[in-house]
């Protein structure tokens, strides 16, 4: 079994120091809506590379729950008038009982089969959400979703209130993500990623692991699409169609699978060619395409992958013993 990426000891280091670049932002000049917008995608793409990084599992219909939960969230608070922590309640629970009903019909199948199963759900869902402009709006989506008040204290009209919300979710899940794959949940999909048979030979049920960590996948991208909902205060087809699926499996391996940080490296590189890049058009595809082939070239396991390699065995040189002559002189 590999080891969890994540544990080097510097690891404490850079997630203080982004914990404090995070806070930071938005009294300096970046785009805000740009921020918003990659630190939701980077808790989309943290929770497919629960699924995909640290259990192998391949899925092509993320978005699907991400999506669910946008329109959740948006019809909620629009027509029922919800508060704002019980709208994102409502969002990330529905994707979570959506997660566990594509789930249980997804792992009955492994690999590509699995990854289709999850593509063509995916694509069920996008089409009865299109029939269905009494809930969804149609081609128009759900605009204009009130903000709210947090708690009823915090109004999320005030830009700040908006960010540290997005931020918080983000650190939030991530944290819970952490978590999840340090515990002895996380040992054990890892074993079964990385030799199923064997996992199911020491007597663990993995049909149950499986199912369990796609429910929790689909629950934190569901919190991903909800937390988007009342940022931008939309919600539309664009969130379940498949193209998106697409992109969180591009961030996850740009940035990296199997590590923490990687899926918030790769989510921020994306969002931010299509943010500042947009002048360029359609060239936007081939920029990101160019990008992904020099990555997978240059570091096979993603960017932050890579560096964690480069490091461990830097690491790993300055330990080893001297040479004979070394020790000699």
């Amino acid at each position: 079994m590999t080891p969890v990426q994540g544990s080097m000891p510097g690891l404490r280091f850079a997630v203080g120091l982004l914990l404090l670049v995070g806070l930071a932002i938005p009294f300096s000049g970046i785009y805000p809506v740009f921020v918003l917008k990659a630190l939701c995608f980077a808790l989309l793409a943290s929770s497919f590379n629960l699924l995909y990084g640290y259990a192998g599992l391949l899925s092509f219909g993320h978005a699907a729950f991400y999506g669910t939960a946008a329109y959740v969230t948006g019809y909620t608070m629009k027509h029922w008038g919800l508060t704002t922590e019980v709208g994102i309640l409502m969002g990330t629970g529905a994707a979570a009982l959506l997660g566990a009903a594509f789930g249980w019909l997804a792992i009955r199948r492994q690999g590509i089969y699995f990854a289709m199963v999850t593509l063509a759900l995916a694509q069920m869902l996008y089409f009865f959400y299109f029939q269905s402009p009494g809930f969804t709006g149609g081609e128009d989506g759900i605009q204009a979703v009130p903000r709210g008040k947090l708690f009823g204290l915090f109004s999320m009209e005030h830009p700040l209130a908006v960010y540290y919300l997005a931020f918080g979710a983000c650190v939030a899940g991530i944290a819970l993500i952490h978590r999840i794959v340090h515990s002895p949940l996380g040992h054990v999909l890892q074993a079964i990623r990385e030799n199923e048979p064997r996992a199911i030979s020491l007597g663990y049920r993995t049909d149950r692991f499986k199912l369990l960590v796609f429910t929790l996948s689909a629950g934190l991208a569901g919190l991903a699409g909800a937390t988007k909902t009342i940022v931008l205060q939309l919600a539309s087809l664009t969130d379940v169609s498949w193209s998106l699926s697409g992109e969180i499996v591009l961030m996850t391996l740009l940035g990296g699978a199997g590590t923490i940080l990687g899926p918030v490296v790769g989510a921020f590189i994306l969002i931010g060619i299509g943010t500042y890049l947009a002048f360029l058009g359609a060239w936007i595809t081939m920029i990101q395409g160019l990008i992904f082939i020099v990555c997978v070239l240059a570091f096979r396991r993603g960017i932050v992958g890579g560096i964690t390699d480069a490091l461990a065995r830097r690491r790993s040189a300055a330990r080893s013993p001297a040479s004979p002559s070394a020790a000699k002189a």
